[in-house]
């Protein structure tokens, strides 16, 4: 399968990675959920290459999680925003940055804390289910196919 076509598969997984799948959009995500907007900006920080990161810009822009908008009258400027479908992100990176800071510290500790502003108190992400409330682990859930799944291959045997 080319990279191209793996946002068509019927994998939840597959389909962000078709959006989110490189070090470079990860990166930028994690900038404009620092406070960054400004493509010098992050082409200074994160030292790619302003084709790159044009690219990678303009596929979030695509996608509807960043807005482009002017900052500037007098010469065409743009700051990124995250939209809401943006802001909805933000798990996926905290979950990385707590796996990081477990796995991956080189006995440093952490580079960040986060500090939840509603209870004043600094945090470590955890996911719960949404019916009981309860920490959920991997070795409690269970995947299970939904129609859309068959209703996919049946759509791929047709074509």
């Amino acid at each position: 399968m080319k990279w191209e076509e793996i946002g068509k598969q019927p994998c939840s997984i597959a389909r962000t990675l078709s959006v989110l799948g490189d070090r470079w959009t990860m990166l930028i995500l994690r900038n404009a959920f620092m406070g960054m907007r400004r493509f010098d900006d992050f082409q200074e920080n994160l030292g790619v290459t302003r084709h790159v990161l044009s690219e990678r810009l303009k596929r979030l822009v695509e996608h509807e999680i960043l807005v482009k908008t002017p900052y500037t009258d007098r010469q065409e400027r743009f700051e990124y925003r995250l939209t809401e479908k943006g802001l909805e992100l933000y798990p996926i990176l905290l979950t990385m940055t707590n796996w990081a800071d477990k796995w991956m510290d080189e006995g440093l500790g952490q580079p960040l804390i986060y500090l939840h502003q509603n209870c004043g108190h600094t945090f470590k992400p955890t996911m719960n289910c949404s019916e009981c409330g309860g920490e959920v682990h991997a070795r409690q859930v269970k995947p299970q196919l939904t129609q859309a799944y068959f209703t996919y291959l049946e759509q791929q045997k047709k074509a």
